[in-house]
Formats: structure tokens, sequence, C-alpha cells
């Protein structure tokens, strides 16, 4: 039970679910970010489907792993800090449960729905991991970190963002239909003629590639920069299991 002597107080139910919510959007940035990094931007022209789904695995595994030793540091974790409350055990409310207890704690979140109903209904403000391991959340701080909770969420977005255009923009540009489609531009002559001489190539291509049982379509958009004028060149391929890529149809217009 919670001890009356102790300065310390439990911590709203509203704090621990925007700490959930900020843990759950952190963490699962990083661990979808992590994910690409382990396929990488070849991962299109790999034909080993189980191999790659492996790697996936293991790299969800890993994620899921670290998130639930997320309150080890000190029984914060990113979104209890920012929200000044923190993990303590139930007897004595100055004192930090076992790394073991705030693992197990944490175990019980793979069935989170429950967990939130349990802890919305509990007149004791505990949720099934909390009573398991004998632990409490305490209020540390009476405001929650306002402005650092805005530019951790506003700065994890765009950066996320960011990696994921970028990311996309890799994984064509390693594909072997956007080295084909390069090769077939730089071999249309009308598309020379109508740039006057081909410069260079857009940063980001866009467009889609699907592959299944080494067969695939392709469908890009690359913008080609011209000594007279820019371009947009979109090209249409195909691949069956026994061949690479084939170009069935290129066509080009003005970029605006």
């Amino acid at each position: 039970m919670f001890p009356s002597s102790s300065n310390l107080r439990l911590a709203s139910r509203k704090r621990r679910f925007a700490a959930f919510v900020i843990d759950h959007f952190l963490f699962t940035v990083i661990l979808v970010s992590f994910i690409f990094l382990v396929i990488g931007t070849d991962f299109t022209n790999k034909e080993d489907t189980a191999k790659s789904a492996i790697s996936i695995l293991a790299s969800a595994s890993v994620g899921i792993l670290i998130y639930l030793f997320k309150d080890c540091i000190k029984g914060n974790s990113p979104g209890k800090w920012l929200l000044g409350i923190a993990v303590r055990d139930e007897h004595d409310p100055h004192h930090i449960p076992a790394y073991y207890k705030l693992f197990l704690r944490n175990v019980f979140l793979l069935i989170w729905p429950l967990e939130a109903i349990i802890l919305a209904s509990s007149n004791e403000k505990k949720r099934l991991g909390d009573k398991a391991t004998n632990a409490i959340v305490v209020q540390q701080n009476k405001k929650p970190k306002l402005l650092p909770i805005i530019s951790i969420i506003v700065v994890t977005f765009i950066s996320f963002f960011t990696f994921i255009i970028f990311f996309i923009a890799g994984a064509l540009k390693n594909s072997d239909s956007y080295k084909i489609s390069i090769a077939e531009i730089e071999q249309n002559k009308a598309i020379i003629e109508e740039t006057g001489g081909i410069v260079e190539y857009g940063i980001f291509p866009s467009g889609s590639i699907s592959t299944r049982n080494g067969e695939g379509e392709a469908d890009l958009k690359i913008s080609v920069k011209g000594k007279l004028k820019d371009v947009k060149v979109r090209v249409n391929l195909t691949k069956s299991a026994e061949e690479n890529w084939k170009v069935v149809n290129i066509e080009y217009h003005p970029e605006n």
C-alpha cells in the first residue's frame, strides 16, 4: 500500500496515458527506422523473401526487447521523464524496483488494451503489470515539461518523415529497374534531343515496384535535367522469373 507518510503521490491516469502515448510514438519511430536500416535500400533486388522476413522479425524482436526495458533508467522512460512521473516500489516509494521487475511490468503492455481498461477502472491506479510486480507510478514534478514534449515530438516527426523520404528515394535508385530505366533514357534519342543533352537526374524519383516469386512490375517517374529543357520521364517495366527487367513503355513531357 502507498505510505501515507510519503511526500510523493500517485501519478494521475492522464499523465500515465500521455506518457504511454509518447513512449509508443517514439519507440515505434525508432523500431520502424531500425527495420528499414536492416533491410537496406536494395531490398527490392532481393529474391530471398524468407531471409528478408527473418531479418525483419529479428529487428522487430530487438526493438520490442528495448521497449520492454524502457523504464530501467531510474524508473523513467522518455514519456515518464517528460511528464514528471516514475516507477517506484509499492512498499518504499523512494526505491526503484529491480531491473527484472521493471522488465516484467512492461511485458504486460503486450496486452495494452486490457491494461488500459484495468488502469482506467482501478481505484489504486494500477494496471496488471503494477500489481504483478508490486510497483506504483508516482508524480515527481508538478508540471509536465511542455516545451520539451512539443519539441521532441516535432523534431522526431520531421526527422522520421525526412528519413522515410530519403529511404524511399534510395530504394528506388538502388533498384535494378531504376538502373535499367536510366540506361534506356540515356539511349533514347528523342529525350536527348528534347533536353539538349542530359545533365543529371532528380534527387527524388517516384513510382512503385512490386515483385513476387521472381516476377515483377515497375512504374517509375524520373526527372531529367537537361541543358536546354527539363523533362519528366515515365518508364514502365516488367520482369519474368527467368529474365531481368525489361522496358515496355517510356514516355516523357516537359516539367512544369
